[in-house]
């Protein structure tokens, strides 16, 4: 969802990957569903490990480490505190995606303010 937020809302001004740290065979059909919901066609998203991903970033962003990361050599490196809604309803989805995007627009407006 961040990734199709990010996209979406900085019109392609970076280069966005999202990756995590188990194989899926595809991205959760309810994310995917909630950001269609909203005008964000996200049918082109894979489920990506974070090997698949450059090596060097210039900022990471986490959804819910808990007690460790995996580290990634990058210049700024946040961790949003998400709870993953998989297995939940249909509302627990819709509200991860709003939390996502209000936090998207919040790193959008630093980067441009020349804070990161």
């Amino acid at each position: 969802m961040a990734e199709g937020f990010m996209k979406a809302l900085s019109r392609d001004t970076f280069i966005v990957y999202s990756a995590g740290t188990e194989e899926y065979d595809s991205p959760k059909s309810m994310a995917l569903e909630v950001m269609t919901d909203i005008g964000i066609d996200m049918s082109h998203a894979s489920s990506k490990l974070l090997t698949d991903i450059p090596k060097k970033l210039d900022i990471l962003v986490t959804m819910g480490c808990g007690v460790e990361c995996p580290f990634v050599p990058t210049k700024h490196r946040e961790d949003w505190g998400l709870d993953d809604p998989s297995g939940g309803p249909k509302k627990g989805f819709e509200e991860t995606r709003d939390i996502i995007k209000e936090k998207v627009v919040n790193l959008i407006e630093r980067v441009k303010r020349g804070e990161l």
